[in-house]
């Protein structure tokens, strides 16, 4: 039989680490950590992650691994999530997924490649690298919403790195990038996952998104990304997180701190609305619940997770 875990998607500022805090505390479980940036050190408030109070309450997984000038990939994840998912089962515990890097909770679940089986052709990324610095990032994300829109959807436009890749699968391969990501579709998931979605009105997500990205500046965002600016290269991983790469241009005095804040709050919202177009699209979410507007429904889904689990 396939071990049981519980998976909490949905968009950013939406209640996800309250809900995963409820249902460890209620189901004897374990957090593991979806989300590509709370795995740094030191990058605390703009990734929102669980406090060190609520961490105390519960054992997390997956924050502050790996140190903010190294990269982290989709496949160290996989690697990593898998190996303490047995762990927290080796303890008679519950592994609680949470988090909204829909890529890292579909690579999880399934045995997708994500392009990794098509060689690298480093002319054809130098000449794509190339495009975008002579005629922009969207240049190149058109040339691959013409090829493939399907993955263009997926893809933002500032995401160089993976709107390059799915080019060059296409390139190396023959194959659209968006075919390759629907293997999984043919497949058994590796686990028994039940799947959590969160949602909430969309004007009263992005409000909420709005205010908490005051309350982090207000709770020293500035001083956290001056600090990672400071000691790590410009183009590493960590410093291209919303909430970060926003401020290089401030620190070079190149606009004001309104904008700052107004152009992080853009960027998560957007990003949220990604975040949700994935889980709809790509996963099969067992149940979505509305905790913001209806909190009361926390005893519904407890009643289905005590069913899903076998509780008694």
């Amino acid at each position: 039989m396939k071990e049981k875990i519980i998976i909490i998607v949905g968009p950013t500022a939406v209640g996800k680490t309250s809900l995963s805090l409820e249902l460890a505390e209620t189901f004897n479980g374990e957090i593991i950590s979806g989300d590509s940036m709370q795995v740094y050190k030191s990058l605390d408030i703009g990734t929102a992650k669980a406090t060190q109070e609520e961490r105390n309450r519960v054992n997390h997984y997956l924050i502050d691994e790996v140190e903010p000038d190294k990269p982290y990939t989709v496949s160290d994840f996989k690697e990593k999530a898998t190996k303490d998912i047995q762990d927290i089962i080796a303890k008679h515990k519950v592994p609680i997924i949470v988090g909204g890097t829909g890529l890292y909770i579909e690579s999880l679940l399934y045995d997708v490649s994500h392009g990794g089986e098509a060689a690298p052709d480093l002319a054809y990324r130098e000449k794509m690298e190339q495009l975008a610095l002579n005629e922009g990032n969207l240049a190149v994300w058109e040339k691959l919403k013409s090829i493939d829109p399907v993955a263009a959807e997926m893809i933002h436009p500032n995401n160089l790195r993976r709107v390059i890749r799915a080019l060059e699968v296409y390139q190396t391969t023959g194959v659209l990038f968006s075919t390759l990501q629907k293997e999984k579709s043919d497949k058994e998931p590796l686990f028994d996952a039940y799947i959590i979605g969160l949602t909430t009105d969309r004007a009263l997500l992005y409000k909420r998104i709005n205010q908490r990205v005051e309350e982090m500046v207000e709770n020293g965002l500035m001083e956290e990304a001056e600090q990672l600016i400071q000691t790590v290269p410009e183009d590493a991983q960590s410093v291209k997180g919303i909430g970060y790469k926003e401020w290089i241009p401030y620190f070079q005095k190149k606009c004001t701190l309104e904008h700052v804040i107004d152009s992080i709050q853009q960027n998560s919202r957007r990003y949220a609305k990604r975040q949700l177009t994935w889980f709809r699209n790509r996963m099969k979410i067992d149940s979505w619940w509305n905790l913001v507007e209806e909190p009361e429904k926390m005893d519904q889904i407890k009643r289905e997770l005590k069913l899903f689990l076998g509780c008694e």
